[in-house]
């Protein structure tokens, strides 16, 4: 490929073409000649006519090409599918309609060797279509679409917080401390330190050091890591929203996170109400309030509260087919038989108020409930969407909370937090009154995308090492059905 140019001026995309001569006539012409750029994605062979769709990032714009007027035609008409390509000519448009660039001279910006797939149905494959993401955007244009409103979701989010004087920052991936959240961490080792870090889990810790420090109003947008299995709304790397507020509590993380879902639900549909995996879901402010408990009792007719008997809560849990464990209390209890009975048939949405305090160690004390912390759980199309407490705020209860968990780790609970000394000492310089919150970016684009996993919405999913390749494998050029066009 050593005639390949190393640049390529181009002076027109095919969306910005079909914007400027919408207006022309069939069979017109315009005198202007430009420079477009990009794949080769269908090609129609007439003899000494040849017809191509050239796709770009914009969109598609066909191009004409004939035996009579383009430089080196024969090569043109034999193209690979898939093959990048510079192209210059007139601005027409074809008695049949099409708008098009009549070709004078092109050249070829990069060599397909490897077919997309089917012209008409792209890559069918769906493992083929998550590991080989490079093609499948442009054999599947509904994935393309996708990771483009993931990146104006993720956008317009970040308009909303700053419109609201939320400042945007950065906190440590490698933490020293495993903590902000109940999961297994991945580990790895620095060796000029001779220490052992985690990925982080959730940046919890650290924002919340920073409203200690005077950032009242914080938030982050940031890869988390949990060591995890995989499942259609799972994936061990993920991306989060957290936020905190000074000053306000989870009442007030519930009117911002429905007012937030519903602005973008606006901007990327147009309406609040939205059909997902086949059902009505309207996302419009208020959302529900209902208490674990009350939502318990609706789904199962039975009512379960840290007050239960505990023997009573494991036979009950045993009943649902949870495997107990001896180590647990009575909110470690509730909370499962929530999980296993409760939470995928709320399709909400829905605050999930009230939780227990045993499983809730950063959560502040709820006002009104011993035993209970204010914590809710936004709940939407069967799924947690986002997590959010009136932080706990005194250094000496998280202590203690902190050494409940180090004991549930040392007892071999994987997922438990350790006791963070530094988060502790700066409570001690006073942590304000706060709201915080947790929302998963992923599933809130596969819930405003459509998308029924997870692997859709993240470009490039975790996935089970590949088998090697057979020499004799895809490798190689399009087949003659695809240069067929």
């Amino acid at each position: 490929m050593t005639d390949v140019p190393y640049r390529f001026d181009r002076n027109a995309t095919a969306a910005g073409l079909a914007a400027d001569y919408a207006d022309l006539g069939i069979g017109e012409e315009t005198g202007v000649t430009v420079r477009v750029a990009g794949r080769l994605m269908l090609r129609r062979d007439q003899g000494r006519l040849t017809f191509g769709t050239l796709r770009d990032s914009s969109g598609a714009i066909q191009l004409f090409a004939g035996v009579k007027w383009t430089a080196d035609y024969d090569s043109f008409s034999h193209l690979n599918l898939g093959d990048w390509i510079g192209a210059e000519g007139e601005v027409v448009r074809t008695r049949t309609g099409e708008l098009s660039v009549k070709v004078t001279s092109w050249v070829r910006l990069a060599e397909a060797r490897r077919s997309f797939g089917d012209k008409f149905r792209g890559i069918t494959d769906v493992d083929l279509r998550y590991r080989q993401r490079y093609a499948d955007l442009w054999a599947n244009e509904g994935s393309r679409d996708t990771l483009l409103a993931r990146s104006r979701i993720i956008s317009a989010t970040r308009r909303w917080l700053e419109d609201r004087d939320f400042v945007e920052v950065e906190t440590p991936i490698f933490h020293p401390i495993p903590g902000g959240a109940a999961a297994r961490p991945f580990t790895t080792h620095h060796n000029a330190l001779d220490v052992d870090l985690y990925l982080r889990i959730a940046p919890e810790l650290y924002l919340k050091r920073l409203v200690v420090g005077g950032f009242e109003r914080v938030f982050e947008i940031g890869r988390v890591f949990r060591n995890e299995g995989l499942s259609p709304r799972h994936n061990p790397e993920f991306t989060m929203l957290e936020l905190y507020q000074a000053y306000a509590d989870y009442g007030d993380m519930m009117e911002l996170i429905e007012s937030l879902v519903a602005h973008l639900a606006t901007v990327m549909l147009g309406t609040t109400s939205l059909v997902y995996a086949g059902r009505e879901l309207d996302l419009s402010t208020p959302w529900r309030r209902a208490s674990l408990s009350d939502l318990v009792e609706e789904q199962t007719g039975r009512r379960y509260t840290i007050e239960t008997p505990i023997d009573e809560l494991r036979a009950a849990a045993g009943g649902y087919g949870i495997p107990v464990s001896g180590a647990w209390g009575p909110g470690k209890l509730l909370l499962e038989i929530y999980e296993k009975t409760t939470e995928a048939a709320l399709w909400g949405p829905v605050f999930v108020t009230d939780y227990p305090k045993e499983v809730s160690p950063l959560a502040r004390d709820h006002r009104d409930q011993p035993g209970m912390v204010e914590r809710f759980e936004g709940i939407v199309a069967g799924r947690e969407l986002c997590n959010a407490f009136s932080e706990l705020i005194d250094p000496d209860e998280q202590k203690a909370r902190f050494e409940d968990q180090a004991r549930a780790r040392a007892a071999g609970d994987d997922e438990a937090m350790a006791v963070d000394a530094d988060y502790l000492r700066a409570l001690e310089y006073g942590l304000p009154p706060t709201g915080g919150l947790g929302l998963g970016i992923d599933r809130l684009v596969m819930l405003l995308t459509g998308a029924e996993a997870i692997r859709d919405v993240i470009a490039f999913p975790t996935l089970r090492p590949e088998a090697p390749e057979a020499p004799d494998g895809p490798a190689g050029g399009p087949d003659e059905a695809d240069r067929a066009g």
